[in-house]
Order: structure tokens, then C-alpha cells, then sequence
């Protein structure tokens, strides 16, 4: 009869195993990218919402888009401008998309723009990601997340998917670090909105 010593060596091995085993499928499951390790994780849906007093200037930008033409954040100057980071390899970017588009119609008219961040992707893919869930606001192309990295000081997107809404006057005013629903998202705009006017 084996002794407690070994039964007990025998559990925590199959423990490790069985652990090893998870990360390995858990890591199978994010798709490598040309850009090396992202250093992305999944969000944890947690929402910041910056005080007014508080909120800094948004740094500008400008991206080569999807469809030719280009994304400047300073020409949006006056808008709630809403900006997606996302990947056609990501599921929980799946999940968001038509939340995302439904959202967009009901205030593009509004004072609101939409722009998507698509990052660590190929055009073929984000334009197949684009083109399936029927997003029709502007896809700018941040292959390597260089965006990304000037919010770095202010509400940093650390997730794929991650949402930043700048206010009317140019600044920071929030993050949603993960998937997003239409409702959840419809109430933090109204809430910016109002905070400037």
C-alpha cells in the first residue's frame, strides 16, 4: 500500500499537470499576431469614469483607416468620440461588434463619433471582421498599438477589447477595459455628454 507521502506527491503532480494543461489550452486560444507578444489580456469589464476636474487632454492622432482615407482624433473636436480597440481574433470583440454598430446608429447623429482601433491584425482579417457584423463607423489601422501607447499616462487600454471615450472638449473622460453592451455604453456617453454641456 503506497504511503501518504507518495499519494500525496501523486496528487499535487496530477494538480500541476492538470493546471499545465488549462494555461496551454487557455493560451491556444489567443491567436499569435506578426507583432510578437501583445502584452494584452482579456478585460476584466471594470468601467472608469473620470471626474470632470480631473479629465486631461486627449492626445491627438492620426490613422490610416480601412477604406482609404484617414481618422484624426483633433477634427472631432466638439464630439463624444468613442474609440473601439479590438482584433478579428478576438472573441470578446465578436461578442461587442453589434452592441458597438447599434450604438452608433442611434448617435451618430447626436454629437457622437464612433472610430475602431484595429490592432495586432491584417487588413484582409479586420476587413472580414468588418464586413460579417456590418460596422459601419470608421476603422482606423493601429497595427502595433502605437495609439494605444499615447493613453499610457491618462486611462491606457490594457485589454483587447478596450473602449476610451474622449468628451466634447478634447479630454479623457472614460475606459472599459473588456466587452461592452449597448446599454452600458449608451449610459456612459449620456453621462459625458451631460458632464460638458
Amino acid at each position: 500500500m503506497p504511503s501518504s507521502r507518495v499519494r500525496i506527491g501523486a496528487c499535487l503532480a496530477l494538480v500541476l499537470l492538470t493546471a499545465v494543461s488549462l494555461t496551454a489550452c487557455a493560451q491556444s486560444d489567443a491567436p499569435s499576431s506578426s507583432g510578437g507578444d501583445t502584452g494584452f489580456v482579456a478585460g476584466d469589464g471594470s468601467i472608469v469614469v473620470v471626474p470632470v476636474a480631473e479629465r486631461v487632454q486627449a492626445p491627438d492622432f492620426t490613422l490610416p483607416t480601412l477604406d482609404g482615407t484617414s481618422f484624426t482624433l483633433s477634427k472631432h473636436l466638439g464630439k463624444v468620440v468613442v474609440m473601439n480597440v479590438w482584433a478579428s481574433w478576438c472573441a470578446p470583440c465578436r461578442f461587442e461588434a453589434p452592441d458597438l454598430q447599434e450604438v452608433w446608429e442611434q448617435e451618430k447623429g447626436k454629437g457622437v463619433q464612433f472610430v475602431g482601433l484595429d490592432t495586432r491584425d491584417s487588413t484582409t482579417s479586420a476587413q472580414a471582421f468588418v464586413d460579417r457584423f456590418g460596422v459601419t463607423y470608421p476603422q482606423a489601422v493601429d497595427t502595433d498599438g502605437q495609439v494605444q501607447l499615447l493613453f499610457r499616462d491618462t486611462l491606457p487600454a490594457q485589454a483587447i477589447p478596450s473602449t476610451l471615450i474622449v468628451d466634447a472638449e478634447g479630454n479623457v473622460a472614460a475606459r472599459f477595459l473588456g466587452a461592452t453592451t449597448a446599454a452600458v455604453l449608451r449610459n456612459v456617453i449620456d453621462d459625458v455628454r451631460v458632464s460638458t454641456q
